[in-house]
């Protein structure tokens, strides 16, 4: 179900709107693969949007209904751990929960990425007020 109130309520930054169009055509296979499992609704039945633009930011997926992000870190975040966290910390200062995975561990093992994913607290109900950011694998 859409939180249109959560969902329109975030700042948004027009100009990003083609690199976000862009990024939905390019096919990530690892943002792909993930695509294909979320927009399937195998998550408790949670809609997700994919390249959403948040602020001056592009997030891979977001889920309105629950304020999170799902960030999937291939190798264009090698050496930008930086700027993830202040990525990280913006999102979170909107009310949102940014729960980051790894590439390889979507591309190789994509059942265990969803078994964490159906379990992650934030995803079956109240998210915690600390520790949001995660890395599985």
């Amino acid at each position: 179900m859409r939180h249109t109130k959560k969902y329109h309520s975030l700042p948004y930054n027009p100009a990003l709107c083609t690199g976000a169009k862009a990024l939905r055509k390019a096919g990530v296979l690892h943002e792909t693969l993930l695509w294909l499992e979320l927009k399937s609704k195998k998550l408790h039945g949670l809609d997700f949007d994919r390249q959403k633009i948040i602020g001056n930011c592009i997030v891979d997926f977001y889920c309105a209904e629950k304020a999170v992000v799902i960030e999937v870190d291939g190798s264009s975040h090698n050496n930008k751990s930086d700027q993830d966290t202040e990525r990280d910390r913006y999102l979170e200062s909107l009310g949102l929960t940014v729960i980051r995975l790894l590439a390889k561990e979507v591309l190789q093992n994509m059942e265990g990425v969803i078994v964490f994913l159906k379990n992650h607290p934030a995803l079956t109900g109240t998210p915690p007020t600390e520790g949001n950011s995660t890395n599985a694998g």
